[in-house]
């Protein structure tokens, strides 16, 4: 198969427009090298894309995207971890201030772990990988008696966010940047039908939408 043509095509409208437009800019990034001050942890939804959410300029955000936007506890075992070298390299090396987890609706990672759907494959590798939201689900509970079932999968979604954060402050080094408020954790929650944002309340565990102007 060829190379696809709408990538092709993208390509050439970005060369033609945004690249002519931050040319300085991406010659500066190649210069003296990245340093963006937020790292945002995201699902791989094709949905939900944290640059174009944030109308984020080339360099300005670190983005690490999974299935379900989950970050697993800290677990130095040998093996390789993909989230948690990405954590440690946006903290270790980049220096970054913010970390956020943007989950979103109609996550189909949480729509997965809460049927218990099939596996895709014999690797089970998305059964596997949202185990993980095992505590979230603990947390949160049963589907209540009157309760929707899109209803119940927002909160699960959100809790997912809330247990995500949670893990953050598993990784030693990274809690106590946050306990000594060099690095701040936050959790966003993307509406993909209505394009509404909203942020994680830590006070009260709730998310609240973001005005737009």
């Amino acid at each position: 198969m060829k190379f696809p043509q709408r990538l092709i095509e993208g390509y050439s409208a970005f060369a033609a427009g945004r690249l002519q437009r931050e040319q300085d800019r991406y010659n500066e990034l190649a210069r003296a090298g990245q340093s963006p001050e937020v790292m945002v942890i995201g699902c791989c939804d094709s949905r939900v894309s944290p640059e174009v959410i944030f109308d984020a300029r080339p360099g300005e955000l670190f983005v690490v995207r999974n299935v379900a936007n989950i970050i697993p506890p800290y677990s130095p075992d040998g093996q390789a971890h993909g989230v948690s070298a990405a954590l440690e390299f946006g903290v270790g090396a980049l220096r970054v201030k913010h970390i956020v987890v943007l989950g979103h609706a109609h996550c189909g990672g949480v729509k997965a772990y809460a049927e218990e759907s099939q596996p895709l494959s014999p690797g089970d590798f998305i059964g596997k990988w949202m185990q993980l939201m095992t505590p979230a689900a603990k947390k949160l509970g049963p589907m209540g008696g009157a309760e929707t079932r899109e209803t119940y999968l927002t909160r699960l979604e959100q809790a997912n966010i809330a247990n995500s954060l949670d893990n953050l402050m598993t990784f030693p080094m990274l809690a106590k940047l946050i306990e000594k408020g060099k690095v701040a954790t936050h959790g966003a929650y993307f509406g993909v039908a209505s394009g509404a944002l909203s942020v994680l309340d830590k006070a009260t565990g709730t998310f609240k939408p973001v005005g737009r102007n």
